[in-house]
C-alpha cells in the first residue's frame, strides 16, 4: 500500500501516489496515468514496480482540470468523462509535471518513466523532452503525430505496441516503426494479436500472457538502463 505526497510543480503543487520497495530502491520510476487518472489500476502498477525494487511515483496529471480523478473503465459515464478530460488536457503542461516529478525523486538516483495509453504517448514525450534516464510506453496513442521530436531522443526508450489497437491503426503503427527505425536507443515490441490496454487487469482486452511478456521485458529493460 502506497501513500500520497505533494510535488512542487512549475505552476503549483499537485499530488502523487508513491509506492516504496522494501529496502533501498534500485532507482525511481514515474508511472504515467491513463485517461482515467491515478486510479486503482495506476496504483496497482506502482505497487508492482515497488515489488520489483523501484520507488514508483504516479503524479496526478489532471490536477489543473480536476484534482484527484480516479475513474474506472466500467461505465459509459466514466468513459465519457475520461475522454473529456483527455481532450482538455494540456500535454505540454503534463510533461512539465512529469519533469517536476522526476526532480522530486532524483535524489534516489537514476529515474525512469513508464506510461500507458495517454501515458504511453507522454512516456515518449518524456523521453524527448526531459532528463529521464529511460522510458517505457505501453500502447501510446498519438506517437505518430510527434515523430518530429525523435531528434531529441538521447536516452533509451522501449515501446509496446498492440497489433490490433483500435486507437492506433496499422498505418500509425507503421509510421512509428519507420520514424524510429534509425534510433538505436529505441526498442519496439509488437503484440500482433492484442488490442489496446492489453495489460490493464480486469479490462475488456486484458491478455495475461502478453501482459506477462511485456512486463517482463519492461522490468529487464529498467533493471539494465537504471542500474
Amino acid at each position: 500500500m502506497g501513500e500520497w505526497v505533494e510535488v512542487k510543480g512549475k505552476d503549483g503543487p499537485f499530488k502523487a501516489y508513491v509506492a516504496r520497495p522494501q529496502g533501498k530502491p534500485k532507482a525511481a520510476v514515474v508511472v504515467i496515468q491513463e485517461i482515467f487518472g491515478v486510479n486503482a489500476t495506476m496504483q496497482h502498477k506502482s505497487d508492482w514496480l515497488a515489488g520489483e525494487g523501484f520507488l514508483a511515483i504516479s503524479p496526478d496529471l489532471f490536477w489543473r482540470l480536476e484534482p484527484g480523478v480516479q475513474l474506472t473503465d466500467k461505465t459509459q459515464e466514466e468513459w465519457g468523462k475520461a475522454f473529456d478530460l483527455m481532450k482538455r488536457f494540456d500535454q505540454g503542461k503534463g510533461v512539465e509535471d512529469i519533469q517536476a516529478t522526476i526532480d522530486h525523486v532524483r535524489s534516489t538516483g537514476k529515474v525512469g518513466a513508464i506510461g500507458y495509453c495517454l501515458g504511453g504517448l507522454l512516456a515518449y514525450l518524456t523521453a524527448c523532452r526531459t532528463n529521464a534516464d529511460a522510458c517505457v510506453g505501453y500502447y501510446g496513442v498519438g506517437i505518430e503525430t510527434k515523430l518530429g521530436e525523435a531528434a531529441n531522443l538521447a536516452n533509451p526508450l522501449m515501446l509496446h505496441i498492440a497489433g490490433k489497437d483500435q486507437f492506433v491503426k496499422p498505418e500509425a503503427q507503421d509510421a512509428i516503426k519507420a520514424g524510429l527505425s534509425s534510433k538505436p536507443s529505441v526498442a519496439i515490441h509488437v503484440y500482433a494479436n492484442e488490442d489496446h490496454a492489453f495489460t490493464r487487469e480486469g479490462g475488456a482486452h486484458y491478455a495475461a500472457d502478453a501482459a506477462r511478456l511485456a512486463d517482463g521485458r519492461t522490468v529487464a529493460f529498467l533493471n539494465e538502463k537504471l542500474a
